[in-house]
């Protein structure tokens, strides 16, 4: 089967929504990704760090789900990272009470020998210079790199994140970052400033407002699934380029076409995971429940328009 490796992060996390509070819970972009991309049949591996108290349970969970551990280091002295963070009654913006690096402060990725010329290579939202690291131990360029970043490198880290950026097939970003990074309100002229550095192809992702896809003239737009109730926006993202990830790990010959198609599995799958906390919904999620809703999908976004002659 294609092989997906994905670099991020595997964390704890404390989360508290209008409708809920958990704590400790199982987090990170890493794990969300891998989730969501378990989904399909793939072989995928984490790149990532760990604390001595990362629980058992928590490493046989992933590997139930076929979830390659082997590029996950644990480091005994260490906890794991951690981010605790708060949603009011705008689900749409979150304020983060706590990161604690712990662990990932220490970080210096191992790629498997297993996956060291993987179909695909997802850069979850980490240091640029880490990410680099990442691509720099493969043996080849892969089908495709996606890279996941925020605003905090692009304050922080420009040099290293242009670096990286241009080493990119496919920039994920949101509305806000896109238009930090690009120094363009329309989000139009931050697409063709942001794929003159290196990206074929860009997804800007606007929350409840969808995603929309560029490359080169081309623009798509797939909607975001209208749901009754949003209980908890943690790890969409992440669920999100994990389904992408997931689904053009399995097509060949990848073009504009399959990605459009990519981008609607994702958007399927972050609105599963919206609906209930952290990342337990991508973990009981079936088979039969992806397949209804893309097919609602299908009948949202399908319609014959009738012109005057």
């Amino acid at each position: 089967m294609s092989k997906l490796l994905i670099a991020g992060t595997v964390a704890y996390d404390s989360i508290e929504t209008p409708f809920e509070k958990v704590d400790y819970t199982l987090g990170g972009a890493a794990v969300y990704i891998a989730l969501a991309a378990s989904h399909y049949p793939i072989d995928a591996a984490i790149v990532s760090v760990i604390g001595s108290d990362f629980e058992q349970k928590h490493l046989d969970l992933l590997e139930a789900k076929g979830i390659d551990l082997e590029g996950v280091e644990t480091i005994a002295d260490q906890k794991t990272f951690f981010w605790s963070g708060l949603y009011k009654n705008d689900m749409n913006s979150r304020e983060t009470l706590t990161t604690e690096l712990h662990a990932l402060a220490h970080f210096n990725p191992v790629v498997p020998e297993a996956y060291k010329n993987p179909k695909i290579v997802l850069l979850g939202n980490l240091d640029p210079s880490v990410q680099m690291r990442v691509l720099d131990q493969l043996n080849h360029k892969p089908e495709l790199v996606i890279l996941d970043t925020m605003n905090y490198w692009m304050n922080h880290t420009p040099n290293e994140l242009d670096a990286i950026i241009a080493k990119t097939d496919l920039l994920t970003i949101n509305d806000e970052e896109a238009r930090m990074l690009s120094g363009e309100y329309s989000l139009v002229k931050a697409a063709k400033n942001i794929l003159k550095r290196g990206p074929k192809y860009l997804v800007i992702k606007k929350g409840e407002h969808g995603a929309l896809l560029f490359h080169e003239k081309e623009v798509f737009f797939a909607p975001a699934l209208p749901l009754e109730e949003v209980y908890d926006p943690t790890g969409a993202g992440d669920t999100f380029a994990g389904g992408l990830a997931g689904y053009l790990s399995q097509i060949k010959n990848i073009n504009f076409e399959h990605i459009k198609n990519a981008v609607v599995h994702g958007s399927n799958l972050a609105s599963f995971c919206v609906e209930r906390m952290g990342v337990s919904r991508m973990i009981n999620l079936e088979r039969e429940e992806l397949v209804q809703r893309l097919r609602y999908f299908k009948k949202l976004t399908q319609f014959d328009i009738h012109l005057e002659s």
